[in-house]
């Protein structure tokens, strides 16, 4: 599993060119987003990529409502829940240092509002 987890951070090495965020656990978002039916990523570098997009916009202030209105269109769905999984496995997991600001923007959200 070492190995695995090894190769999973060199990918993301590779991907974003950057070294991964302190305390980010990309194994667990890869697995949890990976095996979770819907998202149909081509690789586990093209979800590494999509969910630290996401960790991006969230840094530059992007709000809550924003992102789920991106993921939909993303993945063509109407599903709330299958968009906000995705994003809180990516705040959750690859950027949890962003947490408190992804919470603050969705104080206020309400469902298809």
């Amino acid at each position: 599993m070492r190995r695995f987890g090894f190769v999973v951070v060199a990918a993301a090495l590779l991907v974003t060119g950057a070294p991964p965020r302190a305390n980010a656990d990309a194994v667990a978002y890869l697995v949890n987003v990976t095996m979770r039916p819907g998202y149909n990523f081509a690789n586990a570098a093209d979800a590494l990529q999509y969910g630290n997009g996401l960790c991006d916009k969230i840094s530059q202030g992007r709000g809550y409502a924003l992102l789920i209105g991106d993921i939909k269109g993303d993945f063509n769905t109407t599903d709330e829940y299958q968009a906000s999984y995705l994003l809180s496995q990516a705040v959750n997991e690859l950027c949890p240092a962003l947490i408190w600001q992804l919470r603050n923007s969705a104080a206020n959200y309400r469902i298809g509002g």
